[in-house]
């Protein structure tokens, strides 16, 4: 039996985030859903400019955790690019 995921901490977003292209509309659009924690990895590491290891410990996780959610966020954001699909992207989970 597999244990029970980490918490990890990720900034809150305001509102629903949903990213297509201008002139597809949406009920044309796949909708790919970027979790709030590949999204933070992401912005973390590529716009922040952190190493893995630091973005681990601000997440509260294993830096092979973030290059795993890092490997997922980049291939569903480029593959949703790629084919004109729509990106949202997932609130944070509560902690329970």
């Amino acid at each position: 039996m597999p244990r029970c995921p980490k918490h990890r901490c990720c900034r809150r977003l305001e509102g629903e985030r949903v990213f297509k292209p201008r002139a597809v509309p949406m009920h044309a659009c796949e909708v790919t859903r970027l979790g709030a924690d590949e999204f933070e990895a992401l912005r973390l590491c590529d716009v922040e400019g952190r190493t893995q290891a630091e973005a681990g410990e601000a997440m509260g996780v294993s830096r092979g955790t973030v290059q795993r959610l890092l490997e997922t966020g980049r291939r569903k954001l480029v593959t949703t690019l790629l084919h004109n699909g729509a990106l949202a992207i997932d609130e944070p989970k509560e902690r329970t």
